[in-house]
């Protein structure tokens, strides 16, 4: 009796099956498509809104194509110092960028690779820098750049960035991702430490070293508070902080430039992103699972 209930009802059951499938691919796809939309809007908002003139940017209902584009708007800040806020911008995540790829990746190897004394110890205090937010840091680091001499200079905005608690943790992971046997296997062979580290370790780590490098340039390129704290002069300014002073100096203030600004500001973020995304999902995945 069981076995004839079973029958009829396994036919049953595969055609609920597919239903059931295409209706959760369905639900899913439709939410993917709604978060992606409430992430484009306000970026398609921007591009439109830095070719429109000036009333029609506030309107009420929107209107999203403008009447007449204009071009000027990408054109007149970089009449100005904006073009400078650029260069400092590109000067300092680029630094910021290589900096940290160098010093955590050694970092994370010796924490991840070495046994020493008091290993875990210096992983858990570095970990826990973490905790503390940004302000807790910030006049003890200013006062140190004072005193350095650094205020108003590169090294007073790059030097603090040189390094970060996040790359450290995430090369540490991906290393502990990665069998030892080649590192045993290269003594063997009479290698040094610095050559099994750059010439083995280093070149299976792709994917941390695409993400810790997309990570460390949107950080640098985006940073506001610290250039706020650390820069008082107009031509070390960098973009973000730049844009604030720019709009600050206008009697009327310019939305058109002011979202044109903004829209050339996403580009070097934008193209890094696409050109390393697949090994940020890679190092996204395999360097956070393992501990």
């Amino acid at each position: 009796m069981s076995a004839a209930l079973e029958l009829r009802s396994a036919p049953a059951t595969k055609r609920r099956t597919p239903v059931m499938r295409i209706v959760g691919y369905a639900l899913l796809y439709g939410m993917l498509i709604l978060f992606s939309a409430f992430m484009l809007v306000p970026m398609l908002f921007a591009v439109l809104g830095s070719l429109k003139p000036e009333a029609e940017i506030f309107t009420v209902p929107i209107r999203w194509l403008p009447s007449s584009p204009q071009w000027q708007n990408y054109i007149l800040p970089f009449q100005k110092n904006i073009g400078r806020y650029f260069i400092n911008s590109m000067i300092i995540s680029i630094v910021q960028t290589i900096a940290p790829m160098i010093l955590c990746t050694m970092a994370g190897y010796s924490l991840a690779k070495f046994n020493y004394p008091g290993r875990q110890l210096v992983f858990l205090f570095i970990l826990s820098t973490i905790m503390l937010p940004i302000q807790v840091t910030l006049v003890p680091t200013y006062l140190i750049i004072k005193e350095l001499g650094w205020v108003n200079s590169y090294l007073g905005l790059i030097v603090p960035g040189l390094a970060t608690t996040f790359g450290v943790f995430l090369m540490r992971q991906f290393f502990l991702s990665l069998p030892s046997e080649y590192m045993d296997a290269a003594r063997i062979d009479g290698a040094s430490e610095p050559r099994i580290l750059w010439s083995i370790m280093v070149p299976m780590c792709r994917p941390a070293l695409s993400a810790l490098g997309i990570f460390s340039f949107t950080a640098s390129w985006n940073s506001f508070l610290w250039p706020l704290v650390v820069v008082n002069q107009d031509e070390m300014r960098t973009v973000p902080l730049g844009m604030v002073f720019y709009m600050g100096e206008q009697r009327v203030p310019e939305y058109g430039q002011l979202l044109a600004v903004s829209v050339i500001a996403t580009i070097p973020v934008l193209i890094l992103f696409i050109i390393l995304q697949r090994e940020l999902i890679r190092g996204a995945a395999m360097s956070g699972l393992k501990g």
